[in-house]
């Protein structure tokens, strides 16, 4: 499966993504980490402002995708493979690894690097190192 190499779409999205942890950091004091904001937003809690923080900024998230058509008249292009069992799987290892990790790469990648956090590090580079080697395993061992 070969890969589009888009070097200004990925800068723009980079940069967006970087705006908006900086954005929401400023604004509400929160860190942008997707898994965190998700939890805050369903589960119970007494600070209604994070909820409605987190809410605003994962509808964002899910509305990335129609402003894009809005704007282009095409739906973002995604391959995703139709294989149920291996998509079950690797969703189970994202979700374990975000719990045991006490985050997700949003949230240690892009605001915890940023922030001089030394498991944050730690973590980004585990998990840069573990999609390195995924990677290899799939596409050249396994062929997929």
């Amino acid at each position: 499966m070969p890969t589009e190499f888009t070097p200004w779409a990925s800068l723009l999205g980079g940069m967006m993504i970087g705006a908006s942890a900086v954005l929401l950091m400023a604004t509400a004091g929160r860190i942008a980490g997707i898994s965190g904001l998700t939890v805050r937003l369903l589960t119970r809690g007494d600070d209604g402002e994070a909820r409605g923080v987190s809410a605003l900024f994962v509808l964002g998230l899910l509305l990335a995708a129609p402003l894009w058509r809005l704007t282009t008249g095409d739906w973002p292009v995604q391959s995703v493979p139709d294989n149920l069992g291996l998509m079950a799987v690797a969703g189970l290892l994202v979700g374990f690894g975000a719990v045991y990790g006490s985050g997700c790469t949003s949230g240690h990648g892009v605001c915890g690097i940023s922030r001089g956090s030394p498991r944050s590090l730690a973590a980004t580079l585990t998990f840069m190192a573990t999609a390195v080697v995924t990677v290899f395993v799939v596409r050249h061992l396994i062929g997929l």
